[in-house]
């Protein structure tokens, strides 16, 4: 089946038709500037720019920076306060005319590893992490993917949230090296360990492709492997989202 997948980012908004037989775009990706400010309707209006870019009519997967309970934004981050308590699944349905269904883009980048991605066949724990501006995560059981952990937010030892610690945008604010930041990186690891032993780990985002920079830091017991699919990853898997939505209405 195709699915247009989408990645709504706090600088871009990103879409392609997928596969979600294969997981492989059919066409070009095709990006829009994130507008400024990124209110609910200004957002919603590139999502409908970006339907029309395709001649799309049919179901569109959403990956969403924010916690998303039952198609309502519960937070926003870096994106407008005004989508908090918006039903975007209804809002983004109503403006494109098509099936919209939203779900955070950590999940979303998580879903398609599980698929497609160094995840697959994977049993037990499962944890994903995008390694960026913060430090998103997608948690999984047996394949069964537990929505919103936000565990970038839990705080470490030191009184700071693992994000305000350890994500690549403190590496970069902070000028640190690799191996400096490697090892704060691997606490933040290690407490996720402590909490949730998972079976694999797998990061994403930027950073994740440096791994080879930062593995020596890494003194955790479950195997880590940097994600496959890199920045296609949100859009496949928000795809494959709207597909198991669409198939339960």
């Amino acid at each position: 089946m195709q699915i247009l997948g989408v990645d709504i980012g706090g600088s871009g908004i990103k879409g392609a038709i997928v596969d979600t037989e294969t997981g492989e775009f059919v066409g070009e990706r095709h990006r829009i500037d994130t507008p400024k400010p990124a209110t609910p309707e200004a957002v919603a209006e590139v999502l409908a720019q970006l339907t029309s870019h395709f001649n799309w009519q049919g179901p569109v997967g959403c990956g969403f920076p924010a916690s998303i309970q039952h198609g309502v934004a519960r937070t926003a981050a870096n994106l407008s306060s005004g989508f908090i308590g918006t039903d975007i699944d209804k809002l983004f349905s109503e403006t494109t005319q098509c099936p919209c269904f939203c779900l955070n883009d950590a999940d979303a980048a998580g879903i398609a590893e599980m698929h497609f991605g160094v995840g697959a066949g994977q049993n037990g724990v499962v944890l994903l992490i995008t390694i960026g501006t913060g430090l998103g995560t997608a948690f999984f059981t047996d394949g069964v993917l537990l929505p919103n952990t936000e565990l970038g937010h839990v705080y470490m030892a030191n009184g700071k949230e693992g994000e305000h610690y350890a994500s690549d945008a403190v590496r970069k604010k902070e000028d640190l090296g690799w191996k400096s930041w490697g090892q704060r990186f691997n606490k933040y690891l290690c407490l996720m360990e402590d909490l949730f032993w998972p079976d694999l780990i797998i990061l994403g985002g930027g950073a994740s492709k440096k791994f080879d920079k930062f593995k020596q830091q890494i003194s955790v017991k479950a195997p880590i492997k940097p994600a496959a699919l890199l920045n296609q990853a949100g859009i496949i898997g928000a795809a494959l989202h709207a597909e198991a939505k669409n198939q339960k209405k």
